[in-house]
C-alpha cells in the first residue's frame, strides 16, 4: 500500500465492522513482511492507524482475537514497544468518562453499563411521521443521540416509522428531521421503515409458513375484549395455505382481505398482554403511502417492523420509554424465533408534566378543531410550540439530559423547566419598555429639572452585560405610565422614573380610570429610598411602536388526563390573552425570534417584528420563568 491508502485508511477505521473490514483485511496483507506500516521505526501513519483502531470498540476487539495474524502481531509491538503512543487514545476516554462523570452530577446517573459495548454502540430513533415532534420524543433523541456520539464512539440513526399511510404525511416527516437539526442532533443516518416494506413482507409470509402467524378477520371490538379476557380467536388454528390465500387477499386488497388482519401466534393467555397475539399486519388499500404511493395494500405494525429493521440495521441499544416495557418480550419472541441478531433494550422514563397530554391523537384533535393555531401553537408541548414559546435549545438540552436515563416515572412541574430556560436568557436579553395602551396615563413632568426640549441618551440594554449593546431612550416633559401605577400613588409621594431619577407626585386628576397626573422632577433625590420604580415611555422625542404583549395558560385543567377522561371536559376554557401595548422605539428593530425582557413585566420572543406584514406593530410572547405559569 503507498502513503496515501495508507492515509485514506487511518480516516475509514470509525465505523461498524462491516464497513472497516475491507480496510482490515487491506492492512493484514500489507503487514506480511513489514514490521511496521511504513519505513523501519514508529511513523505517523503507524501511530494513526494504530490509534484508530484503538479508539474503535468494535476493531480493537477483532484485532484482538487474533484472526489476522499480521495484524494481530503489529497491534501487539506497537502498544508493548511504543507505550507513548497510548497517551491519545487515554486522553479521549478519559474525556469520554469525564463527559458521562459531569452528566451525572448534573442530576442524572449515565453510568448504565450497556450490555457489549466493546463490540460498538449504534442507537436509534424511531417517530412515526404523524404529527410534529413533542417534549416527550426530545428526551428520546437526545438520550439515544448522546450514548452514540457523546458516552461512547458509535452510530445514530434515525429511522421514520413511516407504517401507517392514513396517519403520516411528508410535512410530518420533514418536520421531525428539521426539529432534530434545530436541537443540535446530527443523525448519521437517515433511514425509512418503508425502505424495508419487500423485506418485512418475507419475513411474515416465512413466520405464516412456519406456524407463527394467522389471519384473523374477528372484528376490532370481539378481538380486544378476548385478549382482554385470554380467549383464542376461532381463527387461530387456520392452516398454513388458508393463512396464505388470505394474506395474498390482503396484499391485493380484495374484499376477503379487507376483513382480515396477520396476528403474531405467540400466547392466547399470557399474564402479559402483549404478548397475547398482537397485530402484525394490517390492510389499507385506500390511503397512498406517502413515499411509496400505491405499490402496497398491507403495512406492517410497529410490533414487527420495530425488532426486524432494527436487527437488520445493525442496531445495538435500541432506548425507548417505559410505556413500551411490557412489548420487550415480545419483541425478544421476534428476534428468537426469525433467529435474528440480538437488539439490546434499556427503557427510559419518559418525561411527563402536570396538566399537559403528549398523546399525539389528542393533540391533533385541539388543531384539527381549531382549538389550537397549530402545531407550532406555544400553548403545545411540541418542540416547535416550546421553542414558539420562548424556550431555548441549550436550555432544552440542559433540562433533558440533567434528567438522564432513569426508569422512575415522575409527573414534573413545567416550573423547573422554564427555571433552566429563564438562565440561559437573563444574562443576554435586552431589556425595552412596554405601556399598556388600556387606561393608559398620561404624565406631566414639571419643576427646574424637567428637560426644556425632548432630547435622547444611549443607555445599556442590558444592566449588567455592556456586550449586548446600548439603545437610545427619550426624555420630554411628556410621558405615558401605566394606570396599576398611577393608581398606587399618594399626593406628594416620592417615586423613581427608571433609568432616569426620582419624582415627586404633585397632581393627581379625579375619576377612575385615573387619565393624567403631574410629577416634579427631583433628580437630586435618592433612588434607593424610594418604595416604588415605575416604568414609563417619552411621547415626544420618539416614534412609539405597537404591540400586540401575549400570555398563555395550560390547555387542560387537571394536572393528569387519564385515559378514560373526556377532553372536551378537561378543557381550558380561556387559554390566550392579549393586551395592547406602547413600546419603546427600539422595540422596532427586533427581529422574529429575539428575545427580550421588558422592565417589570418579564421575557418575551417576538413572534413578529415591525417589518414583517402590513399592520406595523410587534407581536411579543411571554416566556414564562418559573415563577408563574
Amino acid at each position: 500500500m503507498k502513503a496515501d491508502e495508507l492515509v485514506a485508511v487511518s480516516t475509514s477505521l470509525g465505523g461498524d465492522f462491516k464497513s472497516i473490514e475491507p480496510h482490515l483485511i487491506r492492512l493484514e496483507k500489507h503487514l506480511t513482511l513489514r514490521t511496521y506500516l511504513a519505513g523501519y521505526t514508529l511513523s505517523e501513519l503507524d501511530s494513526k492507524i494504530w490509534v484508530a483502531i484503538k479508539s474503535n470498540r468494535v476493531a480493537v476487539s477483532f484485532v484482538r482475537k487474533g484472526t489476522y495474524t499480521n495484524l494481530y502481531r503489529w497491534f501487539v509491538y506497537v502498544e508493548q514497544a511504543h507505550p507513548e503512543i497510548q497517551t491519545e487514545v487515554k486522553a479521549a476516554d478519559s474525556a469520554r468518562k469525564a463527559k458521562v462523570q459531569a452528566a451525572s452530577r448534573a442530576g442524572a446517573s449515565y453510568n448504565l453499563a450497556l450490555q457489549d459495548t466493546d463490540k460498538g454502540v449504534v442507537t436509534r430513533f424511531l417517530p412515526e411521521p404523524s404529527g410534529y415532534l413533542h417534549i416527550g420524543h426530545a428526551k428520546a433523541a437526545l438520550l439515544s443521540d448522546y450514548f452514540a456520539h457523546q458516552a461512547y464512539k458509535g452510530t445514530f440513526r434515525l429511522r421514520l416509522d413511516d407504517t401507517n399511510p392514513s396517519k403520516e404525511k411528508e410535512e410530518y416527516q420533514d418536520a421531525i428531521v428539521e426539529d432534530l437539526a434545530l436541537m443540535g442532533i446530527k443523525p448519521d443516518v437517515l433511514t425509512y421503515t418503508s425502505d424495508y416494506f419487500d423485506h418485512l413482507y418475507d419475513t411474515c409470509l416465512r413466520l405464516i409458513k412456519e406456524g407463527h402467524a394467522y389471519a384473523d378477520d374477528t372484528d376490532v371490538e370481539t378481538m380486544r375484549d378476548e385478549r382482554g379476557k385470554g380467549i383464542a380467536s376461532k381463527r387461530r388454528d387456520r392452516t398454513v395455505e388458508e393463512n396464505l390465500a388470505i394474506f395474498d387477499a390482503m396484499k391485493n386488497g380484495t374484499e376477503e382481505g379487507l376483513k382480515n388482519c396477520i396476528r403474531a401466534k405467540i400466547s392466547v393467555d399470557n399474564p402479559n398482554k402483549a404478548m397475547r397475539d398482537p397485530v402484525i399486519y394490517r390492510c389499507n388499500p385506500n390511503d397512498a403511502h406517502h413515499r411509496t404511493g400505491t405499490k402496497w395494500k398491507i403495512y406492517p405494525t410497529y410490533d414487527l417492523a420495530c425488532p426486524v429493521v432494527d436487527s437488520l440495521e445493525g442496531v445495538t441499544h435500541a432506548l425507548r420509554s417505559t410505556e413500551y416495557t411490557d412489548r420487550n418480550p415480545q419483541f425478544q419472541w421476534f428476534l428468537d424465533t426469525l433467529k435474528l441478531r440480538q437488539v439490546y433494550m434499556w427503557d427510559f422514563a419518559r418525561m411527563n408534566f402536570i396538566k399537559t397530554f403528549l398523546s399525539k391523537r389528542k393533540l391533533a384533535k385541539l388543531v384539527d378543531t381549531g382549538r389550537v393555531w397549530g402545531w407550532d401553537d406555544p400553548r403545545m408541548p411540541t418542540i416547535r410550540g416550546i421553542r414558539r414559546r420562548g424556550m431555548t435549545i441549550p436550555a432544552l438540552r440542559d433540562f433533558i439530559l440533567k434528567q438522564g436515563p432513569s426508569r422512575n416515572v415522575v409527573s414534573m412541574d413545567w416550573a423547573s423547566f422554564w427555571a433552566t430556560n429563564k438562565k440561559e436568557i437573563d444574562p443576554v436579553a435586552p431589556r425595552h419598555t412596554a405601556i399598556l395602551k388600556k387606561d393608559v396615563v398620561k404624565l406631566a413632568i414639571m419643576g427646574d429639572d424637567a428637560p426644556a426640549e425632548p432630547r435622547t441618551e444611549d443607555k445599556p440594554l442590558h444592566p449588567k452585560n455592556p456586550a449586548v449593546g446600548t439603545k437610545k431612550v427619550a426624555f420630554s416633559k411628556s410621558l405615558i405610565i401605566d394606570q396599576v401605577d398611577a393608581k398606587s400613588f399618594k399626593d406628594d409621594e416620592e417615586i423613581t422614573l427608571m433609568q432616569w431619577g426620582n419624582a415627586v407626585v404633585r397632581a393627581v386628576a379625579s375619576g377612575d380610570p385615573i387619565t393624567s397626573l403631574t410629577c416634579e422632577l427631583n433628580l437630586k433625590g435618592d433612588v434607593r429610598a424610594t418604595e416604588k420604580k415605575v416604568t414609563w415611555l417619552s411621547t415626544q422625542g420618539q416614534t412609539l411602536v405597537d404591540a400586540e404583549l401575549w400570555d398563555f395558560d395550560y390547555l387542560i385543567t387537571k394536572d393528569k388526563l387519564d385515559e378514560d377522561d373526556d377532553l372536551e371536559q378537561c378543557l381550558n376554557p380561556t387559554t390566550a390573552t392579549m393586551e395592547e401595548a406602547f413600546c419603546d422605539e427600539g422595540v422596532a428593530k427586533l427581529k422574529k425570534d429575539d428575545i427580550i425582557q421588558l422592565e417589570r413585566r418579564g421575557y418575551y420572543r417576538v413572534d413578529k417584528g415591525y417589518d414583517e406584514g402590513g399592520d406595523k406593530k410587534v407581536v411579543l410572547f411571554c416566556i414564562p420563568t418559573g415563577k408563574n405559569k
